[in-house]
């Protein structure tokens, strides 16, 4: 076995959680470990379930409880860093922060640090004794926008429900290629890319989770439609993936979108926007929750970026422009 800590760490299973792997619940229960850590833990007996060691493809009831039994450390080293934070809502228990594109969420591979993590280490330094600093979600690199952030355990332990329990409402903006008829819904299993580890795609079967986004037209362009966003789930790269699958990719993604594409007849700025606009069209523009202690509706918005709203009013100028030249 590890080397114990003092004091065990102890997690309820949220019942939400009912049907999943227990090595795939307590990588969201304890998210400042890597999942092959936890489950050397748990196959090593450093981590119990209601008291008795099992296997990490064990199937969980919910409302079991978890103690784990080894050294919390951290798998990174962290230092708090002075790097600016848009905080939108704050409170003793959580923090609802506007996200830039462009800031990495916490520190992995390649990024060791100039991440959320360590600004809000740097921003509140009893940070340091909740997982993550506190995060509980994440936005990817590129995309802007809202997230909530707990600052106390108990807050921490109840957003990971809430979040399980597709409780938290997530609302974003995006742009798509292709003119979208009418909203919808994508419902397909999402897991990790059979032949990119570095992506994700539908996935069928047990290595594919389900994954939701609801979606609805804000407005048409010629070749291009702004599309809301709501996540039923919460999966790694979801409204990227799951609009790619429908055939209209973010406009701006390298890694799903299959590159720069310029409509018939654009504009010369419209052509100069979208070859400028290097990362995902993707704004998380607004976030609701109960609040972890005492219920309160918490609604935050933030506004698009700048570069996103440049982009939205160079397809606006182009269909003015589409549309003079017609009557001519």
């Amino acid at each position: 076995m590890s080397e114990p800590s003092t004091k065990p760490r102890l997690a309820k299973i949220p019942a939400a959680a009912a049907g999943r792997r227990f090595d795939q619940v307590l990588a969201e229960l304890f998210p400042e470990f890597s999942r092959s850590r936890l489950s050397a833990w748990i196959k090593s007996g450093d981590v119990l379930l209601d008291g008795a060691t099992v296997a990490p493809r064990q199937i969980v009831r919910g409302d079991e409880q978890v103690a784990l039994n080894a050294a919390p450390t951290q798998e990174v080293p962290l230092a708090p860093e002075a790097i600016a934070l848009d905080i939108r809502y704050e409170d003793r228990d959580v923090l609802v922060i506007n996200k830039p594109a462009g800031l990495v969420v916490h520190p992995g591979a390649g990024q060791p640090a100039g991440t959320l993590q360590n600004a809000l280490l740097h921003y509140d330094a009893k940070l340091a004794r909740i997982p993550r600093a506190g995060i509980v979600h994440r936005l990817d690199k590129d995309t802007s926008g809202v997230m909530v952030v707990a600052r106390t355990l108990r807050a921490h332990s109840a957003l990971v429900e809430l979040l399980q329990a597709r409780d938290v409402h997530r609302q974003y903006a995006a742009v798509v290629y292709g003119e979208m008829i009418a909203g919808g819904k994508v419902d397909a299993p999402i897991g990790r890319h059979p032949h990119d580890r570095l992506k994700q795609g539908i996935v069928e079967g047990a290595a594919g989770k389900p994954a939701v986004t609801h979606y609805r037209v804000r407005e048409r362009f010629r070749a291009h439609t702004l599309i809301e966003c709501r996540l039923e789930t919460g999966r790694t790269h979801q409204i990227r993936v799951h609009m790619a699958h429908i055939r209209h990719p973010l406009v701006g993604d390298s890694q799903y979108g299959g590159g720069l594409r310029l409509p018939r007849g654009a504009t010369p700025e419209l052509s100069e926007a979208l070859r400028a606009f290097r990362r995902q069209a993707l704004h998380a523009e607004k976030i609701e929750f109960a609040h972890p202690v005492g219920g309160k509706l918490i609604s935050v918005a933030a506004e698009m970026p700048s570069d996103l709203l440049a982009l939205i009013g160079a397809l606006r100028a182009d269909v003015g422009a589409a549309a003079k030249s017609a009557r001519r």
